[in-house]
């Protein structure tokens, strides 16, 4: 299957500053897409390219199958929904969510029935008459969405959307957004900063970092076996070492087992010791620090999770082995 849209070696420089450099993307047709960073990598610059509000430095943009390098937004067929919703104050909900049909010169009776339609498909079917000053926040990304849902659009373009929402409607949010995409099948390129909405909503992570890509895969594929100490870091992984091969790799806090200073390891299981320096009691778990050499002669500094029902007693002074099963060891590239 064609992608929905291709981004070949495409650049955005602003004077002294790449902020995108020679990217290659494709964004699969069916499916939501996150673009993923933290501030600065150029993910939001990579979606007003592919929106068309910003034009490339160089190379080529395709949207199904066409070149759009050049075309302006209106001639895209792309919807968007922005951190701010951008709404018109003055028209009521169902004549905002219609705004993009009237422009297109959808005829009437057609134009009421899809925002009716959209305004269903995001639980605000009662609110058509009402002006988006007497909605809540929530409400108003949804109106937001069903306006962008409502053209019809080849792929629609999410700008960390979520981000003016408190937590709970952040919660809520995420999943009407994945329930519409699934149900619609919509292609859907979504930008944020959080990795737990990423995990949650995508089926394709691209996670950025200053103007490239530095890993493209699924959710469970870049969280279980980030390609690199970037990638890792970003993921939420703490602990990073040499192994006896000397090779980079890392373990997440969850796996790295502390066990008394002279137990045996399993086979296979590399491990070292090291000497407690804090624990924190977290409720379900605690959050054990430890300092050890690593297979390099390196300080390290780990970082453990360890149940606080398991019965293991650690302090501060305390002499541990840090084990590391081999299925839970990440090599890291680099």
């Amino acid at each position: 299957m064609n992608p929905a849209a291709r981004l070949s070696e495409v650049s955005q420089v602003f004077g002294d500053f790449t902020a995108v450099d020679r990217l290659d993307l494709d964004i699969e047709a069916g499916k939501l897409t996150t673009l993923l960073g933290p501030s600065g990598c150029g993910k939001t610059t990579t979606l007003r390219m592919l929106a068309g509000y910003t034009r490339p430095t160089s190379g080529r943009i395709e949207i199904g199958g066409r070149d759009a390098t050049a075309l302006p937004p209106e001639k895209r067929n792309l919807g968007m929904v922005f951190q701010s919703y951008a709404l018109f104050p003055h028209l009521s909900v169902g004549e905002n969510v219609g705004y993009g049909l009237k422009l297109r010169k959808v005829a009437g009776p057609e134009r009421r029935r899809r925002v009716a339609e959209a305004l269903d498909m995001v639980g605000l079917g009662h609110l058509g008459d009402r002006k988006p000053k007497a909605l809540s926040g929530g409400q108003q990304q949804r109106v937001a969405l069903a306006r962008a849902i409502a053209i019809q659009p080849e792929i629609l373009l999410l700008d960390e959307p979520l981000s003016n929402l408190d937590a709970r409607l952040r919660l809520q949010m995420r999943s009407e957004i994945r329930r519409i995409q699934q149900q619609t099948g919509l292609t859907v390129v979504l930008v944020t900063h959080d990795q737990e909405e990423a995990l949650e909503m995508s089926d394709v992570m691209v996670l950025m970092r200053s103007g490239k890509i530095m890993q493209k895969d699924t959710p469970q594929e870049v969280f279980e076996r980030p390609t690199d100490r970037f990638v890792a870091e970003f993921m939420g992984y703490e602990n990073f070492f040499a192994t006896r091969e000397h090779a980079s790799a890392t373990v997440r806090p969850e796996n790295l087992r502390l066990l008394g200073h002279e137990a045996a390891l399993d086979d296979g299981a590399h491990g070292f010791p090291a000497v407690v320096t804090q624990v924190a009691y977290r409720g379900v778990d605690l959050m054990v620090r430890a300092t050890a050499t690593d297979a390099a002669g390196d300080d390290v500094e780990l970082v453990a999770a360890v149940r606080a029902d398991s019965g293991t007693r650690l302090e501060p002074g305390a002499r541990v082995t840090a084990g590391i099963r081999t299925a839970d060891l990440v090599p890291l590239a680099g």
